[in-house]
């Protein structure tokens, strides 16, 4: 058998790295358990190749394989093997593999005991009213006030004031709270001034800190499904809040310049979120101040992913395209795909390409990090469909770490413009340049859309035993009733 814990590591490595592997499909977890392990020397019987190359003379046995993880390997080894199990299913489903389960998950249809239907729109209500009351009452008990004890108004209103703003474009604190107060079944409700004092309490830290928690109540609950375990693609960005036009005297350094490098400013916002296969919840938001670096906003966020969720693959803008960041992220273990600024070098690359006509090249470049080390990736090039230009502006460059398969991946991004627009969607409006009372409605709009997608899949999964990324309950029908299952306290 193989004698180190490293070379055992690089055989793993080499497997995960492979776009398409004939291996067990194995859910990570009880991938050692015994009824794993017999499949597993089965396998190993069955492919010699593989079985050679870890190393093996013969084949182990049951009780061989069972030894050697409980009492040989190392902690690092296993938790290498756990890596790599969960890297092979989120690759294989990524790349629309079909990975069974075993046992198989026995789904429970409403109305045809005969298979799966599609299901009618007040069937899908009622679903999404259950499985709603279900998540609000799991998710929102991880946010808090702290306002002490003997309050009159309950501290629910004002998550249900919160998300009632959410229902309404630009619906602003004051004129929510009047019609709250109407709409609300509650005795008491706060007022809109009251409200903004209560979020204004609470430190950027704090709001991070409860969003945290109740994603985890979110993803345990979405992570009982077959379904979520399509994960492993996570996407870093930054969005702007609509051009500031104010007096930003005393808050430069939270109304900042815009992406485009206008003359305009505005409030940013960064988040990683789950995209690809997967349900797309926003994992983790956090602010963006004047001098702070890309290493350290992705550094920060990506700490809050691997906390949650298993990462292999991170995509990013282009402005992201340090070569600090990228270095930062292989040394982690995870594969990326991030669009490249063109400089003279790849301009001048893309005007050969385009003279032969030549649709695509890769190369590979060493980016300097400074004190003669090095950071090594490969630059991808690729002409555009449908381009506007008739030069080489048809081309893109692309840096990745892990070969050109990864690259179709960089085509899930489009899922972050598109869930910006919804969390913009669920956002109050205000006036206030409180920074702390700005992100909170971020963050508390990211919380709501994470909810409806979740939801969302909960209730594809119940009825049909599926899941397809395009919704079928709206996120109006979720925000109502969220807004109406918060007024319970």
């Amino acid at each position: 058998m193989v004698t180190s814990d490293s070379s055992r590591r690089d055989v793993f490595r080499q497997i995960a790295q492979r776009p398409h592997v004939d291996w067990p499909a194995y859910d990570s977890t009880p991938l050692y358990e015994r009824s794993s392990l017999t499949a597993l020397a089965e396998y190993l019987q069955q492919h010699s190749e593989t079985r050679r190359s870890l190393g093996f003379d013969s084949v182990p046995d049951q009780s061989t394989l069972w030894r050697s993880w409980n009492k040989r390997f190392s902690a690092d080894l296993r938790e290498t093997v756990e890596r790599t199990a969960r890297t092979l299913l989120a690759n294989a489903q990524n790349a629309g593999v079909s990975v069974p389960r075993d046992p198989e998950r026995k789904l429970q249809y409403h109305n045809d005991e005969s298979g799966p239907t599609d299901p009618d729109e007040q069937t899908v209500l009622e679903e999404a009213a259950k499985i709603s009351d279900h998540v609000s009452r799991v998710v929102f008990p991880a946010f808090s006030l702290d306002r002490g004890e003997g309050c009159e108004i309950h501290e629910n209103a004002y998550w249900g004031l919160q998300t009632y703003l959410g229902l309404r474009e630009r619906l602003a604190a004051n004129e929510g709270a009047r019609s709250f107060l109407y709409e609300s079944t509650r005795d008491r409700t706060p007022l809109g001034h009251a409200h903004r004092e209560q979020i204004r309490d609470l430190s950027i830290d704090q709001v991070r800190e409860m969003y945290r928690q109740a994603i985890t109540r979110l993803l345990n609950e979405v992570a009982e499904t077959e379904q979520f375990f399509r994960a492993g693609i996570v996407a870093i960005d930054i969005t702007e809040a609509d051009p500031f036009t104010g007096d930003r005297t005393g808050h430069q350094d939270e109304i900042i310049g815009t992406k485009e490098k206008t003359d305009e400013y505005a409030y940013q916002w960064a988040t990683v979120q789950l995209i690809g296969n997967a349900v797309p919840i926003v994992l983790d938001a956090r602010p963006v101040r004047k001098g702070e670096t890309r290493l350290e906003i992705v550094e920060d966020l990506l700490d809050s992913a691997e906390d949650l969720v298993h990462v292999d693959n991170v995509l990013m803008d282009r402005e992201f395209d340090s070569q600090h960041v990228l270095e930062m992220i292989s040394q982690r273990g995870h594969s990326y795909v991030v669009p490249k600024r063109m400089q003279t070098s790849e301009k001048a690359q893309a005007k050969r390409l385009f003279q032969r006509n030549q649709d695509r090249y890769e190369t590979d470049r060493k980016l300097h990090l400074g004190k003669n080390e090095w950071h090594e990736t490969t630059l991808i090039y690729r002409r555009k469909e449908d381009s506007e230009h008739d030069d080489h502006r048809q081309y893109s460059v692309f840096m990745t770490n892990r070969g050109s398969g990864h690259l179709t991946e960089y085509g899930y991004r489009w899922e972050i413009e598109s869930g910006y627009r919804s969390i913009k969607r669920f956002m109050a409006a205000t006036t206030s340049k409180d920074f702390g009372l700005r992100f909170f409605y971020f963050a508390f709009a990211c919380l709501l859309y994470s909810i409806w997608r979740a939801i969302d899949l909960l209730v594809q999964v119940e009825l049909t035993g599926e899941y397809e990324h395009s919704p079928v309950i709206t996120a109006d029908n979720t925000l109502t009733l969220l807004k109406k299952e918060t007024g319970i306290g």
